[in-house]
Order: C-alpha cells, then sequence, then structure tokens
C-alpha cells in the first residue's frame, strides 16, 4: 500500500506534489520551497531484533543513544541499505514515506515536529512529495513521541 492510497482509504486530505528529484529531506525541502523542519524525515534503526521508524525534521540529526533509552534497547543501530530494501518494497532507496505502520514498525516522532502545522514527506519515490496535516499524519502514523534528536 502506498502513502497515498492509504490516505485516501482514510478519508484524509492531503496535497500530491511532483518535484524535480531529491535524495535528501533537504533537497526535498528546497524544491517544495518550504523550511527543513517542515519535512518529515525518516530513519530506520533496528533495535534488538526489531526495526522502527523514527521521523524528525531534516535539519536534525537522529539520537541513536535517546532512541535507545526510548526503547529500551542496548543494541540500537541505524538499518543497512539492503534492509531497508527489504523492510519498504515499492520504495525508491531513501525515499520511505514516513509512516512506520506501511511497513510493518512501530513510528517514533521527534517531538520537535510537534510545533509544524503541515508537514511535507517524500511518498516512495524521489520524485513525489505529500503535504498533510501534522494532526492527519500523527492519525496515521500513531507516534510514540520523544525527544530523539541531538541537540
Amino acid at each position: 500500500m502506498t502513502l497515498a492510497s492509504l490516505l485516501q482509504e482514510k478519508g484524509i486530505k492531503f496535497e500530491k506534489h511532483q518535484h524535480p528529484k531529491s535524495y535528501t529531506a533537504q533537497e526535498l525541502a528546497h524544491e517544495e520551497h518550504v523550511s527543513g523542519y517542515m519535512v518529515a524525515k525518516p530513519v530506520i534503526v533496528k533495535a534488538g531484533s526489531k526495526f522502527s521508524m523514527c521521523v524528525l525534521a531534516a535539519p536534525n540529526h537522529l539520537d541513536l543513544d535517546a532512541v535507545s533509552d526510548v526503547l529500551k534497547e542496548t543494541d540500537v543501530r541505524l538499518a543497512t541499505e539492503s534492509e531497508l530494501l527489504d523492510l519498504c518494497p515499492g520504495c525508491e532507496l531513501g525515499a520511505e514515506p514516513p509512516v512506520g505502520s506501511l511497513f510493518g514498525m512501530a513510528t517514533i516522532m521527534d517531538v520537535g515536529l510537534e510545533q509544524d502545522d503541515f508537514l511535507v514527506m517524500q511518498a516512495g519515490s524521489h520524485t513525489e512529495a505529500i503535504k498533510i496535516r501534522r494532526e492527519d499524519w500523527e492519525q496515521i502514523a500513531e507516534p510514540l513521541k520523544a525527544s530523539i534528536t541531538l541537540h
């Protein structure tokens, strides 16, 4: 299932945009003419034997120690590219939408995203983005909220 089809199924309003190829969340912000703090960047981690999707603003960096504390796991690392290909079928590598449930994993949202009314995110490809109300994104992502970025 794609992010757009999930949103349509749930009756959630969103905007779908086409843009020139962007390979990073900051490039997406540039192409969409928004602040990087409005771009929801997914970072998938492996904690013990489970994968989780951490979602933070594009300019921020993930704090693996904070994620370790949140998940109560001592062994937390970034997912590898080959793991990402297996975990997120149908998505271009690095363009995964920030909704862990689409891929059978939990979503952890950095509390810094609570300041935004809208979020922009990749929709599975490097040329498609979705803009959605943050509250609606939270409804479908059902994230655990925590401070997971480096300060």
